[in-house]
């Protein structure tokens, strides 16, 4: 099905689950070899030698950071830089420090090298990662990145804020919805259950605030990130839910083209992290007149999704 909320494409991330052993530091000489410079948050300056990688992956904390320790179940929200270390040469490949950059939420199975460097680092920390082919793509490569079978990779990742897989709106519960809208209940750090009402769904894209957080406000361009659950008015079949996948989710709020249907960018900007928002969104901001099959959804149903609002992130500055 297509997906309810498309993450911008970040091709050297695979998906599933964060799994893999304890991050590590190391001065062997592929790491030793790259040098990188800057501070934590700002554009590294990354120098590779004009020489073969070694065939081992090399891990070097930057940055110790003091926040959390990133857990095998955790996604995070992070910058990142990589190149690609071909031969003798190197080129960069991918960058979210650019100017007009956005933190990317890492939620999924890594590359095997990347988990390795990353999990059991703390948050606010800088990690080097050089990533041999066995411990990347393998033999077969990437080719829709550029990457043969024969290339090593370079990453600098700077670990921003981390999530578990039952984060939820910690914010003040100031409804239930109910009335002519679906009620929304839920315990602690479980997924909303959604009960639809027996009446007509409202015609216009409806928004509820159902929890009140009182972190910062949601504006268009962020890098969001949430939890929620997604359900047809018509016979309340849940069709999607983070919650069950113990993974949040995030986007680009506003992007162009969208990465989210129309509803999520019409109704989630301005509001506040730490909220719990139902959404109830008619076909014209959902999946229009073709539905989604695949999902159950027709081109006809109105859709209710219950949004935790877990972390707004703004541009990276560079």
């Amino acid at each position: 099905m297509r997906r309810i909320a498309v993450l911008s494409a970040l091709p050297l991330l695979a998906v599933g689950v964060l799994a893999g052993c304890g991050g590590s530091s190391s001065s062997s000489s592929s790491a030793a070899a790259v040098t990188v410079s800057g501070t934590f948050g700002k554009a590294p300056d990354v120098t590779i030698p004009a020489a073969k990688a070694d065939a081992k992956l090399d891990v070097k904390t930057l940055v110790h950071g003091s926040g959390p320790v990133l857990a095998r179940t955790d996604a995070f929200v992070g910058n990142y830089a990589i190149y690609l270390w071909s031969g003798t040469s190197h080129k960069l490949l991918q960058s979210t420090f650019k100017a007009g950059g956005k933190p990317t939420l890492f939620s999924g199975t890594l590359l095997p090298g990347l988990e390795t460097a990353l999990i059991g680092q703390k948050m606010g920390s800088r990690v080097l990662a050089v990533i041999p082919p066995k411990d990347g793509f393998g033999t077969s490569g990437d080719a829709q990145a550029g990457i043969k079978g024969t290339d090593t990779l370079v990453f600098v990742v700077d670990m921003i804020k981390d999530f578990s897989g039952t984060a939820a709106a910690a914010g003040r519960q100031v409804s239930h919805g109910g009335g002519s809208l679906p009620t929304v209940t839920a315990a602690t750090g479980t997924a909303p259950t959604i009960q639809m009402p027996s009446g007509n769904p409202p015609k216009n894209l409806t928004t509820q605030i159902l929890i009140k957080g009182t972190g910062p406000t949601v504006a268009e361009g962020d890098t969001v990130v949430v939890q929620y659950v997604g359900a047809i008015w018509r016979n309340g079949y849940q069709f999607d839910s983070s919650w069950k996948r113990s993974q949040p989710f995030g986007f680009t709020i506003g992007a162009s083209p969208s990465q989210v249907i129309l509803g999520w960018d019409k109704g989630l900007v301005g509001q506040t992290v730490g909220s719990r928002v139902m959404l109830v969104i008619p076909p014209a901001d959902g999946y229009g007149k073709t539905g989604s099959p695949q999902a159950h959804i027709k081109g006809t149903d109105t859709l209710v999704f219950v949004v935790d609002i877990l972390g707004a992130f703004g541009t990276a500055q560079g």
